[in-house]
């Protein structure tokens, strides 16, 4: 059982080590030797554990995606409306980004589709701003398609723009809802409340 115990410890940290250097280089240009490095462990430790960089990478991708429908699952649960769901959602996604570089590295893989097709935004936005339409909570003339676009356009634009400093990424983006909805739903003194 420690042997057990010391090779889930061995994974782990060779997990967050790679997570670190793709956070602060980039998936392209995080080495091997520098993973390993940072992780004070050997290359056969490595290889006993994962096929390459691509497979710890696939690990990376697949636990910010089920970070991110755990998330999601708790926000669309508490029943609010769509709208003061997406911005719960996005902000409290963004505290967890400046908290885990596990979560940021595998946002940032997404991103770049590395091991998969979708960072799994766009089908959220699409979603909650139909069901913001359908309730009649968006202007009129708002096209839900084009705002859900602008959305996420604004959350990765913002995502970016703090990508030296994540511990900034919730406040700008509450700042960037404040802004952005009272343009676009039809209740925005409420909207920019419920966004700071």
């Amino acid at each position: 059982m420690p042997q057990q115990h010391r090779a889930q410890l061995t994974r782990h940290s060779i997990l967050v080590a790679a997570a670190a250097e793709i956070d602060q280089v980039g998936y392209e240009a995080a080495r091997l030797s520098a993973i390993l490095r940072r992780c004070k462990t050997t290359k056969g430790a490595f290889y006993f554990h994962f096929s390459g960089k691509q497979d710890v990478a696939q690990v990376l991708v697949e636990h910010y995606r089920e970070r991110l429908s755990e998330l999601s699952d708790q926000w669309y649960q508490r029943a609010q409306d769509p709208l003061a769901t997406m911005v719960g959602l996005t902000c409290d996604t963004a505290r967890h980004l400046e908290e885990d570089v596990q979560l940021r590295a595998g946002l940032l893989l997404a991103c770049n589709h590395v091991g998969t097709d979708t960072d799994g935004w766009e089908f959220l936005f699409d979603d909650l701003i139909r069901r913001a339409a359908d309730r009649g909570l968006l202007r009129p003339g708002v096209d839900p398609a084009a705002m859900a676009r602008l959305c996420y356009a604004v959350v990765v634009g913002t995502n970016l723009l703090v990508s030296g400093d994540p511990r900034r990424l919730a406040a700008r983006l509450e700042e960037s809802w404040r802004v952005l909805l009272p343009g676009l739903v039809a209740d925005g003194d409420r909207m920019t409340a419920a966004a700071g």
